[in-house]
């Protein structure tokens, strides 16, 4: 699960040196009682002479949102991506988390 939140980020990250490259991005992870939530949001600063040479682009297949959703999905989750109201994008990750400690939290002191 942590690695499916880990290459989400990654690749809303990559996207955002792809299509809005000087825009400001922040990154919130949210633990909740039954889920984790993670929010990545860029503000779309910057115009299209900002955006990288096409030809220095590393090309993929095209299919980073699509692979997100799936990733997530493997895991009982959910991506929710698209244009924000005040510019820029978001890219919203929910995963359920199982009750009950974490595996490693059996090794930690108590706090």
């Amino acid at each position: 699960m942590e690695l499916c939140a880990y290459r989400v980020v990654q690749e809303a990250l990559t996207n955002v040196i792809k299509h809005a490259r000087h825009a400001a991005v922040v990154v919130l992870v949210s633990y909740r009682p039954h889920e984790l939530l993670v929010t990545i949001t860029d503000d779309g600063a910057g115009d299209a002479d900002d955006r990288p040479d096409p030809a220095n682009v590393a090309r993929g297949p095209g299919h980073g949102l699509i692979g997100m959703r799936e990733r997530a999905k493997l895991y009982g989750g959910t991506v929710d991506a698209g244009p924000r109201t005040e510019g820029g994008f978001r890219v919203r990750l929910t995963l359920p988390v199982p009750a009950g400690p974490s595996p490693g939290s059996r090794n930690r002191p108590p706090a």
